[in-house]
């Protein structure tokens, strides 16, 4: 109960839930990024982004059950702005993605670093626009790709999660989003819609991927409030999940109806009751009814 009172101590759950956060990051970006780093030459942009999808699949089916295997700020915005997650679990998933961001980048130039001929100065799997793009897309241009493909992202996340768990074949569904949004985002910005992916292997690089990446931080997190946004208009918090089969065949849910409309299909799907009478169930009797053991 202290440990809960105490905004300086976290409860047992809360740090595991805080080291799967911190744990998740730091393997997606060593592997996936490191995917970039270390075998790019032989994998291309398909590999790359195959490496993103199935890391982050993997990492959901471990981690998922645990803290919901966010493993972006971007995610966890969304999460906060749909009232999913309080702003106090929302600041140390941040704190923890970071962390686990700038160490898993360190791990990964350490190993770089023991590859002959391995050039890791102001590249190191950043992000980047301008020269630093492969189609050398502008400022505005990175701007809005990193805002659609972050949407498209975290309105999948929020859609295939009821509240913060990941479970079922909700792994597959954003294990599959992710590496279609590097097969569009690898040649335009280098894909990052996760600004602790893209804040780790900057610092690192430094040069033009430090100088860069504001935007890496400030579009993804855009990109998510609108999928939050986008999500509730959808799929208001509450409302049923599985409304399209109603709609298709005409039918209605009487909450869903103007007052006198549902009162109306109330009505008209009320079994009708027997006549006066004739026995049954609600139904009278002409006779006396007879007395009780006779």
């Amino acid at each position: 109960m202290d440990a809960k009172l105490d905004p300086m101590k976290l409860d047992p759950v809360e740090t595991r839930t805080v080291a799967a956060e911190f744990l998740g990051t730091l393997l997606l970006v060593f592997f996936a990024v490191g995917s970039a780093v270390l075998a790019a030459d032989y994998i291309g942009a398909l590999g790359i982004a195959l490496a993103f999808g199935f890391t982050l699949m993997a990492l959901a089916y471990a981690l998922g059950p645990v803290s919901g295997s966010h493993l972006n700020p971007a995610v966890t915005l969304a999460m906060l702005l749909e009232g999913r997650i309080a702003l106090r679990t929302a600041i140390e998933y941040w704190i923890a993605q970071i962390l686990g961001a700038i160490v898993g980048a360190a791990l990964l130039l350490l190993l770089a670093k023991q590859v002959p001929g391995l050039s890791t100065d102001g590249t190191f799997g950043s992000n980047g626009y301008g020269d630093r793009s492969a189609v050398h897309i502008n400022t505005g241009g990175a701007f809005l790709a990193e805002v659609v493909l972050t949407f498209l992202l975290v309105f999948v996340w929020l859609a295939v999660t009821h509240k913060v768990a990941v479970v079922g074949f909700g792994p597959l569904a954003l294990g599959f989003t992710l590496a279609l949004v590097h097969l569009i985002g690898v040649p335009l910005t280098g894909a990052s819609v996760n600004p602790a992916r893209s804040l780790g292997p900057a610092i690192f690089a430094g040069g033009d991927a430090f100088s860069e990446v504001w935007l890496f931080l400030i579009a993804p997190l855009i990109g998510a409030a609108l999928a939050a946004f986008v999500h509730q208009v959808v799929q208001p918090r509450g409302a049923p999940v599985l409304i399209a089969d109603e709609r298709a065949i005409g039918g209605h849910r009487a909450y869903e109806l103007p007052p006198d409309t549902a009162e109306t299909e109330a009505g008209r799907r009320r079994p009708p009751e027997p006549p006066a009478g004739q026995g049954g169930r609600g139904g009278s009797t002409d006779g006396p009814t007879p007395p009780v053991g006779l």
